[in-house]
């Protein structure tokens, strides 16, 4: 038994005799304006440009030159284990697979990781990722100082996060990015690349 199980075991008996509770009241707005799948996605590009991420815009058949240009400085990239392969095929950098064994100081000498995620969220600017095959264990996005995420468009990309919470599943290791690593000092100097990558690139695949 774990850790979790003891503390998950303990809360079901100290309240094994309690109340049911409340229902919550859903009644908010689940989105906040009417848009195509078009706009949706040019409200996410938006956002995640003002959080400082890099956003572009391909197809199939632009991803892989797209992706060797985001990764031309790098000699190294960490690929998930379901990465598609066509997208770095014409990348020059070395593959580092995602392995259970790697640690934190071997994938700090990884230049970048280039994933897919769960899905976006368009009022806020966010992308969720879920640790599926396509993007692998969660510290693959923390270490490496450069993440490539790539987003399908439309399919992946939600208005809101009612919306998002509808399709993720919170039984997963859920990391919410919005935005490259950053933190502020008392005097607002901002510094980023602190709890995670430094620079963000998001590509919208199927988005021209």
């Amino acid at each position: 038994m774990t850790t979790r199980d003891r503390i998950l075991a303990r809360i079901r008996r100290a309240t094994s005799g309690a109340p049911a509770a409340d229902p919550v009241p859903r009644d908010y707005l689940r989105v906040h304006g009417t848009r195509t799948p078009a706009e949706t996605a040019d409200l996410l590009a938006a956002h995640l440009t003002e959080y400082r991420a890099r956003v572009h815009r391909t197809d199939e058949d632009g991803i892989a030159p797209l992706l060797a240009r985001l990764l031309s400085a790098s000699r190294t990239v960490l690929v998930p284990p379901a990465l598609p392969p066509h997208w770095l095929a014409a990348s020059a950098a070395t593959r580092v697979h995602d392995r259970s064994r790697s640690t934190p100081h071997e994938l700090d000498r990884v230049d970048s990781v280039v994933t897919g995620c769960a899905l976006a969220i368009a009022e806020t600017g966010t992308i969720v990722l879920d640790g599926g095959p396509d993007q692998g264990r969660r510290r693959i996005t923390l270490i490496p100082d450069h993440h490539v995420c790539v987003v399908r468009v439309p399919g992946q990309v939600v208005d809101s996060v009612p919306q998002a919470l509808e399709r993720l599943d919170p039984a997963r290791p859920l990391t919410w990015i919005s935005g490259p690593s950053a933190t502020s000092d008392i005097e607002l100097d901002r510094v980023e690349g602190v709890h995670g990558p430094r620079t963000l690139d998001v590509v919208l695949l199927g988005a021209q």
